[in-house]
């Protein structure tokens, strides 16, 4: 392909709140430190809200959305050498980051305080090609599918980084509030983990699916109180809160058995209120996990493949990214909208 002559087609916002358009555009070169990734598929995530109404800080428009892409190495930028065309990738919400301030330099790469995020520092994965710094992408193992390996790069990393970061071990009870985007990969993991794992939801509606995919017990919060039956198993050592919304969470609290910790994943809207005489009797905590690097990624996507865990997801097409952000906003997607380039 030439990098001069060839354009593509990539879905963009033309300004906070504007519509989706589906717009003919050069095939970007890649910068000296950067790569050219062909998509095959990018996820639909909700943070993808951000550039649609324009509620983060800093992003220049018209602006391309998707931070959940897995395609192939299309070229190379001249400085780069870790990565050659025809390479299977993936790029996550962590778009690359400085190697030179306080944090890169102890190599906390996540807390770079010059990280750039793919799909709003830079144009993302609804496209049919993209560029992105060198250090942002993941290789993908050969026997998972682009569709299946994309919501895997925000979704999936988010919740298998966290919970083997979390500091339990093989046995203890972790609990996993919410059965969505998130959360249906969370139970995945901690039961591939070797967690005794508990699903909490409303209803029965996602009892039969929670406990296909892995979870050992499932806890209706319509039918009793999700604290007390957590409490009555033993109390949870960790319990990932994966639904955004703030009474869930806080329904789930007291459930935490001595030295838990609630690690949050999804972001409600509301601010949390715990019970510090509680956290502090019983030595609990209250944190968050933001996803994580490339090489994390990677290491969940080779979790991921080697245990076969696989996200539920409704493909569409390019020209039907609003439909697919629709369904995401909607809760409509089982549970992640991937846009296919067709």
């Amino acid at each position: 392909m030439s990098d001069h002559d060839e354009t593509m087609r990539a879905v963009q916002v033309p300004e906070p709140g504007g519509d989706f358009e589906l717009v003919e555009r050069p095939v970007p070169d890649p910068e000296p430190d950067e790569v050219r990734i062909a998509v095959d598929a990018c996820g639909v995530c909700h943070s993808d809200v951000y550039v649609k109404e324009g509620s983060f800080p800093g992003i220049d428009y018209p602006r391309t959305p998707g931070h959940e892409v897995a395609g192939r190495i299309d070229a190379v930028g001249e400085d780069v050498d870790a990565w050659s065309p025809d390479e299977r990738v993936g790029v996550g919400w962590h778009g690359g980051h400085c190697f030179t301030c306080e944090a890169c330099r102890r190599g906390d790469f996540i807390n770079c305080e010059n990280s750039e995020v793919t799909g709003i520092s830079f144009d993302g994965g609804y496209a049919e090609y993209m560029t992105a710094p060198a250090e942002a992408a993941a290789a993908i193992p050969d026997d998972l599918d682009a569709v299946d390996a994309a919501p895997l790069l925000c979704a999936g990393v988010t919740t298998y980084n966290a919970l083997r970061n979390s500091g339990a071990r093989a046995g203890d009870l972790v609990a996993v509030q919410g059965i969505g985007g998130l959360g249906h990969l969370g139970i995945q993991y901690a039961s591939r983990a070797g967690f005794e794992t508990v699903a909490v939801s409303r209803g029965t509606e996602k009892r039969d699916l929670a406990l296909e995919l892995g979870a050992d017990r499932y806890v209706d919060s319509e039918r009793e109180d999700p604290a007390e039956a957590l409490a009555e198993l033993g109390g949870a050592r960790v319990v990932l809160a994966t639904a955004p919304d703030a009474d869930a969470i806080e329904s789930v609290v007291g459930g935490l058995g001595a030295n838990g910790d609630l690690l949050a994943v999804g972001i409600p809207g509301d601010p949390l209120e715990v019970s510090v005489q509680q956290l502090v009797t019983a030595r609990q905590s209250v944190e968050g996990w933001a996803s994580g690097t490339a090489r994390d990624s990677q290491d969940t996507l080779e979790f991921s493949a080697l245990r076969e865990v696989t996200p539920m997801i409704d493909a569409f097409g390019l020209g039907d990214a609003d439909e697919a952000y629709a369904a995401m906003l909607d809760n409509e997607a089982r549970f992640r909208s991937v846009v296919v380039p067709e």
